[in-house]
């Protein structure tokens, strides 16, 4: 191969440049891309690159003559029909560029040790023919239900990924909670790390000053109370540290229901006493989306409550309106 010059397409804008040499290169490892770009072979525009430089629409990639024998390629993927038509059932809207699913309880977002059944691993069945795989761009707490994107190409994967890494998504949970906030709404600003324990790696407070934190605010607010032990509550983090949401509503003395893993022992009566008759799964779901859609516009999805927790907004006389239409604004 001799001296090629490529642009870069609007899809793929904001796309790494190792990842963007991978998707047209595909039999080039890792390591060989940075080699190139540490050595200025491979240029941008004319000018030297690091393999983490994200891309923009029309830029030149100088490509230098590269390995001509890749290794083989992988068998194609197969397709579980049963997992296609599962995944298939929590399409709340789709077109181009994106998926977004309501995500049930107990269905893990990823593969791990000991999970098999995953949403990652039902994304084949959402490819279209000559398209890309379709890809995560965040994730959900297996026992967290509602709203989970799903990109169709990877220029769209990098937008949304960037939209959660700033202030441009609007994220809203709704959980049940044990007890009654005081105040009964506000902000939480209390910096959070990872940290080992019996029960694995868990999340937990940190002083401000510890270099293993990492600061973590949510916003919350009550909608409802039943007697002054059960709360609902509308929480809007606006940081997406792991099981944020959990902790953090921990720390306002309202564990959420169901989630046994961060109830503290001061709370445990108290918890216990409140869950008596109502479903033991963890009443926190993914509502409402606000983002900057990748073919322009705003985009606008919220998911109805799953089963548990509508029977625990019915026995507690909670009345919660039914989710609006997804609609995208402004194309």
């Amino acid at each position: 191969m001799t001296v090629a010059t490529l642009t870069v397409s609007d899809d793929e804008a904001d796309i790494r440049l190792d990842r963007w040499f991978r998707r047209h290169f595909p039999g080039v490892p890792q390591s060989a891309i940075q080699k190139l770009c540490r050595t200025g072979q491979v240029r941008v525009d004319g000018r030297r690159a690091e393999a983490a430089t994200r891309l923009t629409s029309g830029q030149a990639v100088r490509i230098p003559p590269l390995p001509p024998a890749p290794p083989p390629l992988k068998p194609a993927p197969t397709v579980n029909p049963a997992a296609t038509r599962e995944i298939e059932a929590m399409i709340l809207y789709q077109d181009d560029h994106l998926i977004v699913l309501n995500k049930p309880y107990g269905l893990a977002v990823q593969g791990g040790p000991g999970i098999s059944r995953h949403v990652d691993g039902m994304l084949e069945g959402l490819r279209t023919p000559g398209g890309d795989r379709p890809r995560l761009v965040h994730r959900l707490d297996r026992d967290t239900t509602g709203l989970l994107l799903i990109a169709r190409t990877a220029g769209s994967a990098a937008k949304l990924a960037a939209a959660f890494r700033g202030r441009d998504m609007e994220k809203t949970y709704w959980a049940v909670v044990a007890g009654r906030p005081v105040p009964v709404e506000g902000e939480i600003d209390l910096p959070l790390k990872r940290i080992g324990g019996e029960r694995g790696e868990r999340t937990a407070p940190a002083e401000r000053d510890d270099e293993d934190a990492a600061r973590a605010i949510t916003e919350y607010r009550t909608l409802d109370h039943a007697a002054r032990k059960l709360s609902w509550l509308e929480l809007k983090p606006h940081t997406g540290r792991t099981h944020q949401l959990r902790v953090h509503c921990v720390a306002i003395r309202a564990p959420i229901l169901g989630d046994v893993k961060y109830a503290r022992p001061d709370q445990n009566n108290a918890f216990a006493a409140t869950v008596a008759g109502l479903s033991e799964k963890m009443h926190l779901h993914a509502r409402a989306l606000v983002f900057p859609h990748p073919g322009g516009g705003v985009m606008r999805v919220e998911a109805d409550l799953p089963p548990h927790m509508a029977e625990t907004f019915q026995t507690l006389g909670f009345s919660a309106p039914p989710a609006h239409q997804p609609r995208r604004d402004g194309r």
